[in-house]
């Protein structure tokens, strides 16, 4: 008996050990997995980033870079072709900039207003429509502002043409507000309520509270709901391509026709001759875009980390 009790007491670590054996490779299996995952995207990204300098550096062999950055013609089609894109680049930046008035008075305004002021009725039924409206696709919005915004624009303000930087603001800036709003409503309720009770303990009133500590304590998450609303802004391409009017000239106004760097490459690419100065000045544009972002991403990650060291400090 005493043999016997032995035995089977031998045996049983074998398929415990086993069982852990097996639960140590499920975890190095999930572990490459997971670490696959996280590396796809910087390969794709470095790919992107080859293809764009191989294929867009090609035309500065035929164009010199200030040329081509500072030129104020763009004329691809004609004999000589101009490649000038300084156009294309104010063309952007204004659309850029009138979409991020737009996207941040109504994105942060109506966070602020989900967050402090409306009730449970009002939230469950405001913040499912705005965040619907991320979910339209960017060439309904396109469709909506050539058909009914342009045109009711054209009318109110006396101008020449609807199809200019001031409507591609707008829709644009639209097409950013759910970004910017679901992104600052959840920074706004990460930020502790013994920061607001401290505040009205102190004898702060709802304004006050809302200022001076609600909004500087979410202000990193507050900044980089603007840097993707920014980042949604000057990537998009269809909306602006239907609404902004396609004149590749200096716009010296906001009601004036315009031809952003997206709206360029989708419009002429198609008809760009592969190898062609044409097809590669699409690339540089291309490239200098992707450089832009990519700046204004390093800009705002430092902007961030700055504002979090300091707000440390404060504390």
């Amino acid at each position: 008996m005493r043999i016997c009790l032995k035995l089977k007491i031998s045996y049983i670590p074998l398929p415990l050990l086993l069982f852990t054996e097996m639960i140590k490779i499920k975890e190095k299996i999930y572990k490459w997995l997971f670490a696959i995952s996280a590396f796809t995207s910087l390969i794709f990204l470095a790919g992107i980033a080859f293809v764009l300098f191989l294929e867009g550096l090609t035309i500065f062999k035929t164009v010199g870079f200030s040329d081509f950055i500072f030129g104020k013609n763009w004329y691809p089609t004609h004999e000589p072709p101009e490649f000038g894109i300084l156009p294309l680049i104010l063309g952007s930046l204004l659309v850029t900039f009138g979409a991020l008035v737009v996207c941040v008075v109504l994105g942060i305004g109506s966070a602020l207003y989900l967050y402090e002021l409306a009730g449970q009725t009002q939230k469950a039924i405001l913040k499912p429509v705005i965040e619907l409206l991320a979910s339209i696709p960017s060439i309904v919005f396109g469709f909506f502002g050539l058909v009914v915004v342009a045109p009711f624009l054209q009318k109110l303000l006396n101008i020449p043409v609807g199809l200019c930087a001031f409507t591609a603001s707008l829709i644009l800036g639209i097409m950013a507000v759910p970004t910017v709003c679901s992104i600052t409503e959840d920074a706004l309720n990460y930020v502790p309520k013994s920061f607001k009770e401290a505040s009205f303990a102190l004898g702060a009133n709802r304004f006050q509270t809302l200022t001076k500590v609600v909004i500087p304590a979410a202000g990193s998450g507050i900044l980089t709901a603007i840097m993707l609303g920014i980042s949604r802004i000057i990537g998009e391409t269809m909306a602006v391509l239907m609404v902004s009017g396609g004149a590749a000239v200096i716009p010296v106004s906001f009601f004036q026709p315009v031809r952003p760097m997206t709206s360029a490459i989708a419009a002429e690419m198609g008809e760009a001759v592969f190898g062609s100065q044409h097809f590669h000045a699409l690339f540089a544009i291309g490239l200098v875009l992707f450089l832009i972002a990519l700046f204004l991403n390093i800009f705002a990650e430092i902007m961030i980390h700055k504002y979090r060291s300091k707000l440390r400090l404060n504390r």
